[in-house]
């Protein structure tokens, strides 16, 4: 009578497959607004005071001796006096006040993320006389 060796492994049997979940984080960069930068030009009316001179002529008549004038042989004399004013000239001309750069800054801030992975485990119920091996 030959023996027949019994084998570990048996030829009838079921695999269950374990999995569990995995965080996969990617980035994506979208736009969030837009900045329109530009010059307005205000305008903004000024009222200046400005001391000007001007001149003007004067003509005083002081009666002299009556008897002294009587030549009339005497020619009449001109003078001549220029009269003159300052006039104001309003020059307009562009003064810089500041640079203005305007660019894009990149910062890293952290963001913390919670979520809840699931993870299946082995869990074996037996009922009766049953023998189980585990290779852990």
């Amino acid at each position: 009578m030959s023996k027949k060796k019994r084998s570990n492994k048996t030829k009838n049997y079921k695999k269950l497959k374990l999995r569990e979940e995995q965080l996969e984080i990617s980035k994506e960069l979208i736009q969030t607004g837009n900045v329109d930068v530009h010059r307005e030009v205000i305008n903004e009316e000024k009222t200046i005071i400005v001391p000007i001179t001007r001149e003007e002529l004067v003509i005083e008549k002081k009666t002299a001796n009556v008897e002294a004038s009587s030549d009339k042989n005497s020619h009449t004399e001109v003078i001549r006096i220029p009269i003159s004013e300052e006039r104001i000239e309003v020059v307009k001309h562009l003064v810089k006040l500041e640079d203005v750069s305007v660019y894009r800054r990149q910062f890293q801030e952290t963001q913390h993320i919670e979520e809840i992975l699931k993870k299946e485990k082995l869990h074996v119920e037996t009922l009766g006389d049953v023998k189980v091996h585990d290779n852990e």
